[in-house]
């Protein structure tokens, strides 16, 4: 079978004189929504270490108080691939556009209304129960944002800068994850029964001001190229939820594999380092110093996620995939060992390195990754599906398991690095079971990881050769 060239050829927008501007607009609309998703998850992660744990159960145990606040924060992971299984296949069968907008109002919506709920010395038991309720909102909203997002952006983008632009919209994960640590950071420094009373839900009541810019956006927003193309053809798959689990499930697979390392390391340095050290430096340890680490280490992501994804669109998607999962590889090791020491500072830069340079040295190549590994029928459930399966296998077990272990084995650091380890080591072989998908023709209708080697290519040269052949 020849290989499909329209989208390498001439990007479907391109005859378009409002391309540019579209382009800008999808570019914000997919950032302030990475934004917002990553200012709640990273404030969630945040709060869930040091404050939902004392003010949402019971504290006759607080090791376990602690590990069941994990599990408030690894319940929203949990109703994620529900929110990716609804909303990716409207996102399929709708167009993108109008699933964005509704997501954004659901994820916002239950984050603003964690900012005000009463307490366990309020309301006992109600008040745990009313957190996890509001949790698998956020969840279920932000299962199909993330996704949309990346489909948006891959599917706008120029071909020969895809993994660039693609990249882009990431930017936001950064910024909300900044933004988180420095707000907390910040209301860390109030007085403890301040902190305690009111200063934790300002963060959360600011997440209203989010939604209200990204709807502003969105409402403006066009539906991708591909799409349209989709439509225009009469090629919208009526059951993308039967063609997923049958043509797509090998890609959804493999798309699980390549997030372990990147979704779950993600969030033990985020949130499980910070416990893991209070466990090691006890109640006086800085907390507000320490999540200058998170904050840090957004901050080298703002420029490290598009630099990889820039990367990709020159040597390929998997080289540099590989590279960062065999960099937190045989980081694991050093990273919690140093941990383990109780240096603040130490921890910062540790902390730091691991979001911003392990982390997003696969997050930059999988934004255009993802969406290129599926084909155009079913490519907002695919990249759904990949995307929060994983995140509850990986995101979500990080914070529960990973609690436990603290809890259990009083904070051996070997258990944690092994742990994280394993992730890498996943992820690793998960770049070899994938063919190389640079430049891929997003209107294909077919996926990458179950069409021939032949007709693939394994390798950026062979991709090329063949763009070049048809082009000339």
């Amino acid at each position: 079978m020849a290989v499909t060239t329209a989208d390498t050829v001439r990007h479907p927008g391109a005859s378009d004189p409002d391309y540019a501007k579209n382009l800008q607009r999808a570019t914000l609309a997919s950032s302030i929504g990475s934004a917002l998703e990553y200012f709640d998850f990273a404030l969630y992660g945040l709060s869930t270490a040091l404050i939902f744990n004392l003010l949402f159960f019971p504290q006759g145990d607080p090791a376990m108080a602690t590990v069941a606040a994990f599990a408030t924060f690894g319940v929203g992971f949990v109703a994620r691939p529900f929110g990716g299984l609804v909303f990716g296949q409207l996102g399929d069968k709708l167009g993108r556009k109008w699933v964005l907008v509704v997501t954004i109002l659901l994820m916002g919506g239950a984050s603003t209304l964690i900012g005000v709920l009463p307490t366990y010395d309020q309301i006992g038991l109600w008040a745990p129960v009313l957190l996890v309720l509001l949790r698998l909102l956020q969840g279920f909203g932000a299962g199909a944002e993330q996704a949309g997002s990346t489909v948006l952006m891959a599917e706008y983008a120029p071909v020969k800068r895809r993994g660039f632009f693609a990249a882009l919209p990431f930017i936001g994960i950064q910024a909300g994850t900044l933004l988180a640590g420095v707000v907390f950071s910040l209301i860390s420094l109030l007085p403890k029964d301040q902190l305690m009373s009111w200063g934790w839900r300002v963060p959360f009541l600011f997440s209203f001001v989010l939604i209200l810019i990204a709807l502003f956006i969105r409402a403006k927003l066009r539906e991708t190229p591909t799409f349209v193309e989709l439509e225009k053809h009469e090629q919208i798959q009526e059951k993308p939820v039967k063609e997923i689990f049958t043509k797509g499930l090998p890609g959804v697979v493999v798309g699980i594999g390549l997030r372990m390392a990147e979704n779950g390391g993600s969030y033990m340095f985020q949130t499980l380092s910070l416990a893991f050290f209070v466990s090691v430096v006890g109640k006086n340890a800085d907390k507000g110093l320490l999540a200058w680490g998170v904050s840090l280490g957004s901050l080298i992501g703002i420029f490290s996620v598009p630099i990889a994804g820039a990367i990709s669109d020159r040597v390929g998607r998997r080289a540099v995939y590989r590279a960062g999962a065999v960099f937190m590889l045989l980081y694991s090791f050093p990273a919690w060992w140093m941990l383990s020491l109780g240096n603040t500072w130490l921890a910062v830069v540790v902390i730091a390195v691991g979001i911003g340079i392990a982390v997003n040295t696969m997050l930059g190549p999988q934004c255009a990754m993802l969406p290129e590994m599926f084909g155009n029928r079913h490519r907002y459930l695919g990249v759904a599906m990949a995307r929060e399966i994983s995140a509850v296998l990986s995101g979500g077990l990080a914070g529960v398991l990973g609690a436990y272990i603290v809890a259990v084995s009083k904070g051996d650091w070997l258990l944690l690095a092994v742990y994280m380890a394993t992730l890498a080591l996943i992820t690793t072989c998960a770049t070899f079971l994938v063919p190389e998908t640079l430049r891929r023709d997003l209107l294909r209708t077919d996926d990458a990881v179950k069409v021939s080697r032949d007709e693939t290519g394994d390798g950026v040269e062979n991709t090329t050769q063949m763009i070049t052949k048809v082009e000339a």
